[in-house]
C-alpha cells in the first residue's frame, strides 16, 4: 500500500511509485504511435480514407466510462471489505489475548502450566495472522511460523493444506484441555470460543474474496471495448483537431487503460503489488500487541514504508 502525502505541482505528473503507468505504458505507446501515424496520413489506410465522425465515440464513451467506473467500484468494494476483515482480525486477536490473560486461571496443574498455556495460545494467535497472510498470498510462511510454534505443531502447520485452519483446530484442543483441567469456567470458555469463531469467520471471508474474482467475461468485455475505442479514436478526431490528435488520444487512452489496470490490481487486495493491502504491517502490529500483553520487553519494531510502500 502506498503511504505518502498527495504530491502537488509538477511532482503530481512525474510521480511513478504507485502509478499504473508501469503496467500500461506499452499499450499507451502503441496507441500514441498509431495516433501519430493516423495524423501523418490524415486518416488514410492503404490510400483509402477512413471516414469516422466523433458521434460514435460520443455514444460509446459515456457508457464505457460508466461501466469502467462501476467495475472499479466493485473492485474497491472487495479491497475495502478485505481491509475491514483484517481490521476485525486485529480487534479479535487483541480481545483473545486479553481473555486468555484474564480468564484462564491456574487450575489443577498449577500456575506455571497455566502461564505456559496462555503463552502458547497467544503465540498461536500471532502465528494464525502470519499463516493467513501467507495463505492468501500463496507464499511460504515456514520461517514466520517456526519462531512462534512448537516443533511438532510447526511441522503440522507447514504440511497442512490450510495452515490457519490447522492452527485453529489446535487452539480448540487447548481450550478443551483448559476446561478439563479447571483453568476456565464453561461459561467463560464460550466467550473465548466466540472470539475464535470470529477469527475463523474473518479468515474464511478473506478466502472467499481471494477465490472468487469478478466474472472474467465482464472484465474481458470492458477490456476489449476500451482498447478498441482508443485504437479507433484517432480516425474520429483527426479531421476535427488535426495535429493535436496524438495528444488527446494519449490522454483518453491513459484514462481508460489506467482505470482498467487499476480495477485489475485492487480486485485482488491480498497480493504484494504497490496498491495492495499492507498485510505484513498488519501482522506485525498484531504481533506487537499480543506479545506486549504477555509483558515481553523485546518487541519487534512496527513496519515502516520503504520507498513510500508499506507491505
Amino acid at each position: 500500500m502506498i503511504v505518502r502525502d498527495r504530491p502537488s505541482g509538477l511532482r503530481l505528473f512525474v510521480t511513478m511509485r504507485g502509478s499504473v503507468l508501469s503496467q500500461i505504458w506499452k499499450s499507451l505507446l502503441v496507441t500514441m504511435v498509431l495516433a501519430v501515424a493516423v495524423t501523418f496520413t490524415h486518416g488514410a489506410l492503404l490510400h483509402h480514407k477512413i471516414i469516422l465522425t466523433t458521434i460514435p465515440f460520443t455514444l460509446m464513451g459515456l457508457p464505457l466510462a460508466i461501466f469502467l467506473g462501476f467495475r472499479n467500484s466493485s473492485a474497491y468494494d472487495r479491497y475495502w471489505e478485505g481491509r475491514k476483515l483484517w481490521g476485525d482480525l486485529v480487534l479479535r486477536s487483541r480481545n483473545f489475548a486479553r481473555q486468555c490473560n484474564s480468564l484462564i486461571g491456574p487450575g489443577t496443574p498449577g500456575p506455571d502450566e497455566a502461564a505456559d498455556a496462555r503463552r502458547r495460545m497467544i503465540y498461536r494467535a500471532i502465528a494464525f495472522a502470519h499463516a493467513l497472510r501467507h495463505h492468501l498470498r500463496g507464499s511460504d510462511g515456514a520461517a514466520d511460523l517456526e519462531r512462534l510454534l512448537a516443533r511438532a505443531e510447526w511441522t503440522g502447520a507447514v504440511n497442512a493444506s490450510n495452515p490457519p485452519n490447522f492452527l485453529m483446530e489446535r487452539m480448540g484442543e487447548d481450550l478443551r484441555r483448559c476446561l478439563e483441567q479447571g483453568r476456565i469456567d464453561s461459561v467463560l470458555m464460550a466467550s473465548l470460543d466466540g472470539t475464535l469463531c470470529a477469527m475463523v469467520a474473518a479468515a474464511a471471508a478473506c478466502e472467499r474474496i481471494r477465490n472468487t474474482p469478478i466474472p472474467f467475461s465482464y472484465t474481458l468485455l470492458l477490456h476489449r471495448t476500451a482498447y478498441l475505442y482508443c485504437f479507433l479514436l484517432p480516425f474520429g478526431l483527426v479531421d476535427a483537431i488535426g495535429y493535436m490528435t496524438p495528444v488527446v488520444v494519449t490522454i483518453v487512452a491513459y484514462t481508460f487503460f489506467g482505470l482498467d489496470a487499476l480495477g485489475d490490481e485492487i480486485e485482488e487486495p491480498f497480493g504484494t503489488s504497490a496498491n495492495d493491502l499492507p498485510l505484513e504491517a498488519i501482522c506485525r502490529g498484531i504481533e506487537i500487541s499480543l506479545r506486549e500483553s504477555l509483558g515481553e520487553p523485546d518487541l519487534p519494531l512496527p513496519c515502516r514504508p520503504v520507498n513510500y510502500q508499506l507491505r
